[in-house]
């Protein structure tokens, strides 16, 4: 018979499984630190979108605080690297360990090469692994260059309108023969031969059984989430629900699952062996909308009670809360969602939007200035500029008033005195820091 876990409880593994349970770190970010936080989260998914920050920097920030991004680019840049490129969750930075699981189960196929003429992919495939025996890194626009390949691209095909150099780069990547070793300033990959990238040049060969990997991969999954449903567990690494199903039932006969089953949730959940269940949650986290908390939307509507959607490819008159909203956690509940913006010409950490939650603690406002203060530090932006955009707006723009020290200039509308280094340990943006309501 399984044990009977109340909601608050489940809440507490998942954040504490998640490294979002704790206060974090005051004292500076160590690689160390930072390499424990990438074992537990195995992976942080890529996304080009740049309206605050890419994606992929934004998981550590919420559980580490300020820390130095060109370390995170040296992880999966330079070697020997602790992160490699691969197709996870989606496109992810991966621990190097996961490359021959991967790839012995994901099956992208969208914008491949296999519309192209057999003849021709072929072709190219062979020129492009010559090529990238010899030569350094190259982006896809680089190889075609290199190659001296022409060819005239269809007007007419929406979306992904790939070059044939483009589209059978992508397929070799999709077969671990070509990984990326960094990417440009623009975020374009830069290919290489997989063995010249992974810290491990067996990991490039290895072959692994599609039952061994979808095996291992739940298991990581199940440590990553502490607890979750069978989708939840197949939903991290992307596998068929029905091979994680499978896999479970091993792992609950070998004990590294136990099944369980939480209040209000109607399948039957199961809890990594290894988990933890703290008495209380105090983290306090601004949450990327592709962090891996958030991956599974029903997950986190099941856990928080929270419903939520990114709207950036809904039309901006269509959207309820904005185009980048980001939840915020506080210790164990979603209390509330901002939309943001980082406006790097101007200094400014855009607030276009604030909405609290029907949870929302009385200190919510507070707890989101203090964040917002130190996320706009760790973007190098001077100003907090809040919105007059939802109900949370004017809460907002007051407890930054009241709690950093600003004073309202009625004529400007600006909260213009400096910040100084308040009680609460809150670093000094810099010597021109405000927030404004406009």
């Amino acid at each position: 018979m399984s044990s009977i876990l109340t909601l608050p409880q489940a809440r507490r593994i998942a954040l504490e499984a998640q490294g979002l349970a704790r206060v974090r770190p005051i004292n500076g970010v160590t690689t160390r630190e930072m390499g424990r936080t990438l074992a537990r989260l195995q992976l942080l998914q890529i996304d080009s979108v740049n309206v605050l920050s890419r994606s992929h920097y934004l998981p550590l920030f919420a559980r580490l605080g300020s820390y130095d991004g060109t370390l995170l680019d040296r992880f999966s840049g330079k070697s020997p690297r602790r992160l490699v490129e691969y197709w996870a969750h989606e496109a992810s930075f991966v621990l190097p360990e996961l490359f021959p699981y991967l790839v012995a189960v994901q099956r992208r196929r969208w914008a491949s090469a296999s519309s192209l003429p057999v003849d021709v992919k072929e072709s190219l495939a062979h020129r492009i692994l010559n090529l990238l025996e010899s030569s350094r890194p190259l982006t896809a626009g680089q190889v075609q260059d290199q190659l001296g390949h022409e060819e005239e691209r269809s007007t007419e095909q929406w979306g992904w309108n790939w070059s044939s150099v483009k589209r059978v780069l992508e397929d070799l990547f999709q077969h671990g023969l070509i990984s990326s070793a960094g990417r440009t300033a623009q975020f374009e990959r830069r290919y290489a031969l997989t063995r010249k990238v992974m810290p491990d040049p067996s990991l490039a060969g290895r072959e692994v059984p599609p039952a061994e990997a979808y095996l291992f991969l739940t298991e990581r999954s199940a440590a990553a989430l502490g607890i979750g449903t069978t989708r939840c567990l197949a939903d991290y690494f992307r596998i068929p629900v029905k091979a994680a199903a499978f896999a479970i039932q091993t792992l609950v006969q070998r004990g590294t699952l136990v099944p369980v089953s939480v209040e209000h949730w109607k399948q039957p959940a199961y809890r990594y062996a290894g988990s933890v269940l703290p008495r209380a949650a105090a983290g306090r986290a601004l949450l990327s909308p592709f962090d891996s908390l958030v991956f599974e939307r029903q997950r986190l509507h099941s856990l928080f009670d929270f419903h939520y959607r990114i709207e950036i490819y809904t039309p901006a008159e269509k959207r309820k809360y904005g185009y980048y909203v980001l939840p915020f956690l506080l210790r164990d509940r979603m209390v509330a969602r901002v939309d943001l913006k980082a406006d790097r010409v101007q200094g400014r950490l855009m607030v276009r939007g604030a909405y609290a939650e029907d949870c929302a603690p009385a200190d919510t406002a507070v707890e989101l200035a203090e964040e917002l203060v130190l996320m706009a530090g760790w973007l190098g932006l001077d100003h907090v500029v809040v919105q007059p955009r939802g109900g949370l707006a004017q809460p907002l723009a007051t407890a930054l008033a009241r709690e950093y020290g600003w004073e309202l200039n009625r004529e400007t509308a600006r909260l213009s005195r400096r910040l100084t280094t308040p009680e609460s340990g809150v670093p000094r943006l810099g010597a021109n820091t405000s927030a404004i309501t406009s």
